[in-house]
């Protein structure tokens, strides 16, 4: 049993079920994010969580006790929401100790924790201004810091940097990891950006259509993708999925797949289980970053396969020089070193990392597993 458990979880509104029997379980100190797109249902299973919408079956607990039905005061949780949700005619200090108050904590506790999570924060010197004095990034710190002062069982994050501008945005995204780690709290985070997902968490839920796709660590998530979906959401770029075909060639299976001139080229498969699929359509999945020039292939790859294609597009990105060419039928995106002496239009020698490459059931669109 975990920490914070969420056991067979639905939520309907009338006849329609947009949260689908969701099963979770968090380990005390983790850090869990659950992330998809809007109304796929994440913010729900969090304000279900937090006590401020109902469970229509399945059981949430806390700590060993099933919280259905208790009131959210009664929960031990804090929430951080995306609108900071301060109240304007208070100051910083009171704002973050109106909660200890209304909970009857005496005034010299309210003090020390006030104290203590104002040094951690950094915001000792805002302590006595109003929240419309303060910058986006200083009432994010506020909003954190009267969660803080609660020391609560489970913290709950409801997309807090979205209003933030982007240099902003990965500023607070290194300070709640910091956080974390020196105060090994258990947090739910729900966000939209996959990079704060991947950044963030300890275990992600990759959520969609009211369903939790995925649950895995990071790297799971990024390097074996249950479905197209994940797939395709979770990565930036994102996951090239092309349409293949298995072929046998001298015992071995590989993936046959037309160039931009149409031309058939095989790629050998690192997975010997792909033999099961010879004759059949897959569709294949490789990380953008598994393409790229001969020079910059993966050293400690056992299954790097050359391959000769015309260049689309380029795009230099600062660090790195993305490419755009045609695979499969389809526009695809290999990415490139900064360097790397690449032209529209021209006929270039790639390297596929193909021990780094998924295979899809095309009907069903789940991984096919070695």
């Amino acid at each position: 049993m975990g920490f914070l458990d969420i056991q067979n979880v639905t939520k309907s509104y009338g006849s329609v079920e947009v949260l689908h029997r969701v099963d979770i379980e968090v380990q005390e100190g983790e850090f869990l994010v659950l992330v998809g797109p809007s109304g796929c249902g994440k913010s729900t299973l969090l304000n279900m969580i937090a006590g401020l919408e109902s469970i229509t079956s399945g059981d949430i607990s806390i700590k060993g006790r099933v919280v259905n039905g208790v009131h959210p005061s009664k929960r031990n949780i804090a929430m951080v929401f995306q609108s900071y949700a301060l109240y304007p005619n208070m100051t910083v200090g009171q704002n973050m100790t109106f909660g200890l108050e209304m909970h009857g904590t005496p005034k010299a506790e309210r003090d020390r924790a006030l104290k203590d999570v104002a040094k951690l924060l950094q915001i000792e010197n805002l302590l006595d201004r109003k929240p419309g004095q303060l910058s986006g990034g200083q009432r994010q710190r506020v909003a954190m810091g009267r969660a803080l002062v609660r020391d609560p069982d489970v913290f709950l994050f409801d997309e807090p940097l979205s209003n933030l501008d982007a240099k902003l945005r990965v500023d607070m995204r290194t300070e709640i990891k910091k956080l974390h780690e020196k105060l090994k709290t258990t947090i739910v985070y729900v966000t939209h950006d996959q990079i704060e997902a991947m950044t963030l968490s300890t275990r992600i839920a990759v959520m969609y259509q009211g369903y939790v796709q995925q649950l895995g660590t990071p790297k799971e998530i990024y390097d074996t993708p249950a479905n197209v979906y994940v797939a395709t959401f979770m990565g930036s770029p994102a996951m090239n999925v092309l349409p293949a075909r298995v072929l046998m060639h001298e015992g071995v299976p590989h993936a046959q797949i037309k160039d931009a001139g149409g031309v058939e080229k095989l790629l050998k498969f690192s997975q010997a289980n792909m033999s099961d699929w010879a004759g059949k359509e897959i569709l294949l999945g490789i990380r953008p970053e598994s393409i790229t020039d001969p020079d910059g292939a993966d050293r400690n790859s056992n299954n790097i396969v050359p391959f000769r294609n015309r260049i689309g597009v380029t795009e230099p990105a600062g660090a790195d020089t993305f490419v755009t060419m045609e695979l499969g039928g389809i526009d695809i995106v290999a990415r490139m070193r900064a360097d790397a002496n690449v032209g529209a239009g021209q006929e270039f020698d790639f390297a596929i990392n193909m021990d780094k490459a998924v295979a899809f059931d095309p009907k069903t669109e789940e991984r096919i597993k070695p």
